[in-house]
């Protein structure tokens, strides 16, 4: 059976220009990091401008996985963070760069996926890309210019990857058997809980739902769920539902 790989897959957020792609598959590459994912990219794919600023790291763009959204680009991670400059009005948890890369490192070590989330160039990750993030990376940048060029992020997170090397995990957690959920484990509950509620009228009134699921959807991706966390939860539901019916 083959090694699993530990290294984090980062994922460009409908990135608008090739130019940025092809520097972030540059500065990927830099640090040994080879695993791109980009969704949605705004001028197409393949993109002739990334190919030309890739220059040397080509092979990142060749195998470079192509999605159309979030969602898809995450579904078989068990663990995602989301890079932003920005204060959200979303609850979780705040690594700085070399945290989140060494955690990042722990959790890879012990084969689970991890995922790194970078925004689009113009305005960042949206909330409903934080959301699916399990936690938030923050540069201490200068609060009055804080926005990082797109490539430049994926370097400096790539920096701290590799500095990681060596470093051992500080925790570790014994698994009893099981195996941490996925993007996907995780999307499919939050559906389940989402149109069980939806019937039962729990987002009302109607104009405070789409915040009332965005908060569930992040209280969700907060809970460091096993699959089998997930079975009892999919199985709490389905027997409140044939309660219900059968009252």
């Amino acid at each position: 059976m083959s090694e699993i790989d530990p290294r984090p897959a980062f994922v460009l957020v409908r990135p608008q220009m090739g130019e940025n792609i092809g520097a972030a598959a540059r500065a990927m590459l830099n640090f040994e990091l080879e695993h791109m994912r980009v969704t949605s990219p705004r001028d197409g794919w393949p993109n002739e401008r990334a190919v030309a600023m890739a220059s040397g790291a080509g092979r990142i763009l060749d195998s470079a996985m192509i999605c159309g959204t979030t969602a898809e680009a995450v579904a078989d991670c068990a663990y995602v963070f989301a890079t932003t400059a920005r204060d959200r009005d979303l609850t979780k948890p705040v690594f700085t760069p070399e945290a989140a890369m060494a955690e990042a490192r722990k959790r890879g070590a012990a084969g689970e996926k991890v995922a790194v989330l970078f925004g689009p160039e113009r305005t960042g990750l949206e909330n409903d890309d934080i959301a699916r993030a399990n936690a938030i990376v923050s540069v201490p940048t200068n609060p009055a210019f804080p926005s990082l060029n797109l490539a430049q992020c994926v370097l400096l997170m790539g920096y701290e990857w590799r500095r990681t090397a060596g470093m051992p995990g500080a925790v570790e957690v014994e698994m009893a058997g099981t195996d941490w959920a996925t993007q996907a484990e995780m999307d499919a509950l939050m559906s389940h809980y989402e149109e069980r509620l939806e019937a039962a009228g729990f987002f009302w009134p109607e104009v405070k739902a789409a915040a009332m699921k965005l908060h569930l959807r992040n209280l969700w991706s907060r809970l460091p769920l096993t699959r089998a966390d997930v079975q009892i939860f999919h199985g709490i539901m389905r027997q409140m539902v044939r309660w219900k019916e059968r009252g």
